[in-house]
């Protein structure tokens, strides 16, 4: 599963400038909130075709008691899709994980593009403060020029991560252009022979130096993700072998560029699939990590079935420790079993037991926990769970006061703070007018 990317050619470099701006305008000492008043904004794109509707919470995001500091950066209008649920303020949950080994890294999949990383504090937030340490973004597959990363598309990723020397960036790089458009096993076949002969090499070299231009050199690279189902271009099963040589020029590739640190993941869909996984397995010697992407299904599936299952959860922690190789979960969440608090609870118990280098919960519909109001029991649950784990921890949360009712498709600008007239089509970007308050007087 993964995110759909729909960009317009004619508007990439003005939303990388926008993007720029918004980043700007987070970082600066003057600027004391930023915000947006939200238009309707499109759903988030669900990973396949069939998705339970969305069924906004009626209540609002949490917001900080005020301890005679600055405002927050960005207010929970300014970028949240949907309603966030909102409960009494939870009491943290102690982890499971011996003392003194610290927190494993995590972080959610909120969006693709700059305002994936403006959600990221609001997130935060809603935990009690605690750290997302992991950003996670995914390369559109439509084109060659796609795959190779274009600035406007990384810079505010890498900015993120340069933040923060212990934070993670992780992204998701397809394999092959066209990677959702339903082609043929025999043309994929063929592709894969293509790539194995070191046809497409100069794609990923392009890739390799613009990471490390960006002075993020150590990525974690989830190449070729789900490999073993039937999505995408990318796939494994037209012929395993011809994947594993293509995977094995692609690291290769990107490993001869001078300055990079990165680590390839290699991430498998939970269960069989179209093909045992493990076929596909391209070596030690180019995998770092071994993760999982696993969501709570098929329908009536337990998650004692999801571990115990030919080629679930316990055989991909069996399997990575066989080949000294870490973990990962680069996708989870809910699915086909609804709001299914039993599944956030044992997938959350099973991370904090087997440690993976990080995970990232996938956050729209009909996954999340955040932006989803249609999961309110299992979004307790996590926010319980991990609400102000670690040194960040924010002060207690106070209920929102219930905003007066607004005309129909509009929301207005908080108090304070003034709208500008950035253009229509910044607008629908954003999602709203963005508006800025100061302080500086």
């Amino acid at each position: 599963m993964a995110p759909q990317h729909r960009r317009a050619k004619a508007r990439r470099l003005a939303l990388g400038a926008a993007a720029v701006a918004a980043s700007a305008a987070l970082a600066s000492g003057l600027v004391a909130e930023v915000g947006v008043a939200q238009a309707a904004e499109p759903r988030a794109p669900a990973p396949t075709p069939v998705a339970p509707a969305v069924t906004p919470s009626a209540l609002t995001p949490p917001a900080l008691t005020p301890p005679a500091l600055t405002p927050p950066a960005v207010t929970p209008q300014a970028l949240a899709p949907q309603a966030i649920a909102q409960s009494p303020t939870p009491t943290p949950v102690a982890p499971t994980a011996a003392d003194g080994e610290g927190i494993p890294a995590f972080g959610v999949f909120l969006k693709s593009d700059a305002r994936g990383v403006a959600r990221m504090p609001l997130f935060s937030h809603w935990l009690g403060g605690t750290e997302l340490r992991v950003g996670h973004t995914y390369l559109p597959g439509h084109r060659w020029r796609d795959i190779e990363g274009a600035a406007d598309f990384l810079d505010v990723w890498a900015h993120w991560r340069n933040k923060k020397a212990d934070r993670m960036l992780v992204l998701n790089v397809p394999m092959q252009e066209r990677n959702e458009e339903g082609v043929s096993d025999n043309e994929v076949r063929q592709l894969l022979r293509r790539g194995a002969a070191g046809e497409f090499d100069h794609h990923f070299r392009v890739l390799a130096e613009r990471l490390v231009a960006l002075k993020v050199p150590d990525t974690v690279i989830v190449l070729g993700w789900e490999m073993n189902g039937t999505t995408y271009t990318h796939r494994c099963g037209p012929d395993p072998e011809a994947w594993k040589k293509y995977w094995n020029r692609i690291v290769a590739t990107m490993r001869s560029v001078p300055g990079q640190k990165f680590r390839f993941d290699f991430t498998p869909s939970r269960g069989q699939d179209a093909v045992p996984w493990t076929k596909c397995y391209p070596g030690d010697d180019t995998v770092d990590v071994i993760g999982m992407d696993s969501y709570d299904q098929p329908n009536g599936m337990s998650f004692d079935q999801q571990v115990k299952e030919p080629y679930g959860l316990q055989h991909h922690v069996d399997f990575a420790k066989a080949h000294g190789k870490p973990i990962s979960y680069p996708e989870w969440g809910l699915f086909r079993n609804g709001d299914n608090p039993e599944y956030m609870r044992r997938m959350l118990a099973w991370m904090d037991e087997y440690r993976p280098l990080y995970n990232t919960l996938t956050d729209y519909c009909p996954h999340g926990v955040w932006q989803c109001g249609a999961n309110p029991k299992s979004s307790h649950l996590y926010r319980s769970t991990l609400f102000g784990r670690g040194d960040q921890a924010a002060p207690p949360l106070t209920p929102t006061p219930t905003p007066k009712p607004t005309p129909p498709g509009t929301t207005p600008p908080p108090a304070d703070c003034t709208p500008l007239d950035l253009g229509s089509w910044v607008e629908e970007w954003l999602g709203g007018k963005l508006c800025l308050r100061f302080d500086w007087w």
